[in-house]
């Protein structure tokens, strides 16, 4: 994914060796930019920028356990569904079919590249029920009060601002909507963030925990932390 900053321009490192020794999961990027950081910014890594294929690679959906998040997340026939940093629309296809023409997906991105990507896939694939957002950085532009189920999937850590974000999340959600966020314990510059700071980011922008699963992937490091609005 491609996005330039105001004031700077963001730079990849390519993880390719990384990711063919398998440890490393690539990220749909959601990386935040044209705002003030705060001063207690912490810090973010910077996207992935290559081939969109490399979100295909065989046997993720088994590593990822992406059936059984969807049924934590209550994602089924009937349901609308966010993908926040969507990529490639690795995972838009897949909710796309679970929740059948009667629900919607919204593939959110701030990649042109990658929108256009997912609006092609989605022809070549039937998939009626799929509607791209080319959002801004810290707003994800969705239809209010539309979202029952919303997945941030290896995308969290990229986010500059994320409290930002998740407030502006908020008048999107339905009553009840759960919020999925999965990524990797890290220190926020190296495709991966503690969760103990996403918890408590979450909390600053009005979300309460509301279960936390250690079953993506078999090497322990990734979590996944499920969200929903704090009622006011």
């Amino acid at each position: 994914m491609i996005w330039k900053s105001i004031g700077r321009a963001l730079r990849w490192i390519g993880p390719l060796s990384l990711l063919l020794a398998g440890l490393w999961e690539p990220a749909p990027v959601y990386a935040q930019a044209g705002s003030a950081a705060p001063s207690t910014q912490r810090k973010t890594s910077d996207p992935y920028t290559g081939d969109l294929s490399i979100f295909e690679a065989a046997g993720r959906d088994e590593r990822l356990q992406i059936n059984r998040v969807m049924e934590m997340l209550g994602i089924e026939p009937g349901k609308n569904v966010a993908d926040i940093g969507a990529g490639s629309g690795w995972f838009t296809v897949r909710a796309a079919r679970r929740v059948t023409g009667s629900g919607t997906v919204y593939a959110v991105d701030i990649s042109p590249e990658s929108i256009r990507h997912i609006d092609e896939r989605a022809k070549k694939e039937r998939l009626q029920n799929v509607k791209t957002i080319l959002s801004k950085p810290d707003d994800p532009q969705l239809p209010t009060n539309s979202i029952d189920a919303v997945l941030l999937l290896k995308t969290y850590h990229e986010v500059a601002n994320p409290v930002v974000l998740l407030k502006n999340l908020r008048r999107s959600l339905k009553p009840g909507a759960r919020i999925g966020i999965i990524d990797r314990n890290g220190n926020g510059e190296n495709h991966g963030v503690s969760k103990d700071v996403v918890i408590r980011e979450a909390a600053q922008a009005g979300y309460q925990l509301k279960d936390t699963k250690d079953f993506v992937k078999a090497d322990g490091m990734d979590y996944f932390l499920i969200f929903s609005a704090k009622v006011d």
